[in-house]
């Protein structure tokens, strides 16, 4: 039987590389043009992710101030780089561990543990791969993309 890190951890690794893999050969040009009435771009959407990232298990788990690393204007790369420091930083926490950090206070009733951190970035993660996928659709017609 697996355990419960490794699942959590597994199913968000999943949610990564499917956007990754979504994104994976959608061209400079079209990862900056906007398919939506809101004006989000693919490039926008992973630099929300990244950014996602950063603010849970940087700021609210490990309760890092200004935990960066150097500007990356790529953003798959960024999103990739920081997923590793994300990885990281999970890697060093209990499941059961309070967060360091400030949780929102519209959130501080669901999110009391690493776990919970864990499993909202599994849900913010998986709300926007639709988003990508259609954005992907409309800008060159690639369909069915990742690994889900």
């Amino acid at each position: 039987m697996i355990d419960e890190r490794t699942a959590l951890t597994h199913y968000l690794d999943a949610q990564r590389r499917s956007a990754l893999a979504i994104v994976d050969g959608l061209s400079n040009a079209n990862s900056k043009v906007s398919v939506v009435p809101s004006g989000w771009t693919v490039s926008s959407l992973l630099v929300h992710l990244e950014g996602a990232e950063e603010y849970w298990f940087e700021h609210v788990l490990a309760g890092l101030s200004d935990a960066s690393p150097p500007f990356n204007a790529d953003p798959v790369n960024r999103y990739r780089e920081q997923i590793i420091e994300s990885n990281r930083i999970v890697a060093s926490f209990a499941l059961h561990a309070v967060p360091i950090g400030t949780v929102p206070p519209e959130m501080a009733h669901e999110i009391t543990s690493t776990r919970d951190v864990i499993l909202h970035m599994i849900e913010e993660t998986a709300r926007h791969l639709g988003h990508l996928d259609i954005a992907r659709e409309l800008l060159d017609g690639s369909t069915g993309l990742g690994p889900h």
